[in-house]
Parts: structure tokens; sequence; C-alpha cells
């Protein structure tokens, strides 16, 4: 399985290609490391291909708030220039700046 260089950053806003939703991303997996069952839970004829980047995105759509698990073929960058109103955005990120966030400094010893 060949392993590819992630098209979007942490911090970025996205939107989904086919749903509804947008998020701030947090983590990148450079291909799946999801369970099998999420995996097969998924319809075969849209199930994304593995050997590709998954993005941890804090997620909202006009209902509620999520943690979402995208594949990089289903997200788009989000260029409404909104930040997101996940409550969680906070604790990972400091500044909005219209298309992204910005990391919060990290204490490591």
């Amino acid at each position: 399985m060949s392993v590819r260089l992630a098209k979007f950053a942490i911090g970025q806003v996205v939107k989904h290609r086919v749903y509804n939703f947008r998020g701030v991303i947090f983590d990148v997996d450079p291909v799946f490391a999801n369970t099998e069952e999420w995996w097969s839970a998924i319809p075969e004829e849209v199930r994304p291909r593995k050997d590709q980047p998954f993005y941890h995105l804090l997620a909202e759509n006009d209902q509620t708030t999520y943690v979402a698990y995208v594949s990089e073929q289903n997200l788009l960058p989000d260029e409404s220039g909104e930040p997101v109103q996940h409550p969680h955005t906070a604790l990972i990120f400091e500044t909005f700046k219209g298309d992204h966030y910005e990391l919060r400094p990290r204490i490591t010893h």
C-alpha cells in the first residue's frame, strides 16, 4: 500500500464533498486507521479507498456537532470564512484566521 502526502492540514476548515457538514481538521492518518467494522458499515458502492489520508474533524451540521473521520477524496476546502462552532475547538486551537485555526501552544517537558 502506497502512502501519499496529505492534501489538507491540521487547523484547516473543510467541508464534505457529498454530505452537508463541515469541520476543522485536528488529526491526520496517512492511510485508513479505523476499525474494519466501521469500514464494512459503509456501502460498498461509496466506500473510499484505504490508501489515502483520513482526517479527524471537529464537525458540525445544521443540527449538531460531532467528531467525524473522513477520507481525503471526500473533502473540499471550506471557503465560507466562518469559524466552526464545535465546542471543543477552543481546547485544541487558539485563533481562527479566516480559513484555518492556529494550534494552541503545547507545554512539554
